[in-house]
């Protein structure tokens, strides 16, 4: 994944700052801000790994939970007319929409590759 790194299944930032000639970047997918910063692509390597660390220790010393950044299940928009196409498509294959979204999904990500 392009500007992205992965460590514990969190997905942090990459971001390059001219002016001020550092890295820089932030976890995503998760509610709470978390960032970090390094002068080289080790260092921010090395700080998003230490900034995970540290959120999850913050959230097991707080006894909460911490964000997961793919919980599994998300909300879509569809607008009214294919949300009905999918819920009778749904209903004549004997599946409901879940399945087939996650189908279309699975087969639309496979395709796109």
């Amino acid at each position: 994944m392009k500007d992205m790194m992965q460590y514990k299944g969190y997905y942090g930032s990459v971001h390059y700052s001219d002016e001020d000639q550092v890295f820089f970047g932030k976890i995503e997918y998760i509610k709470s801000l978390v960032n970090y910063e390094g002068t080289d692509v080790e260092g921010l390597k090395q700080a998003f790994e230490e900034a995970v660390d540290d959120y999850l220790e913050l959230c097991q010393d707080e006894g909460t939970e911490p964000d997961q950044s793919f919980r599994g299940s998300f909300n879509v928009r569809t607008g009214s007319d294919l949300h009905r196409k999918a819920t009778l498509h749904a209903k004549a294959k004997g599946m409901n929409l879940n399945k087939v979204v996650t189908e279309a999904l699975e087969q639309y990500l496979t395709h796109a590759e």
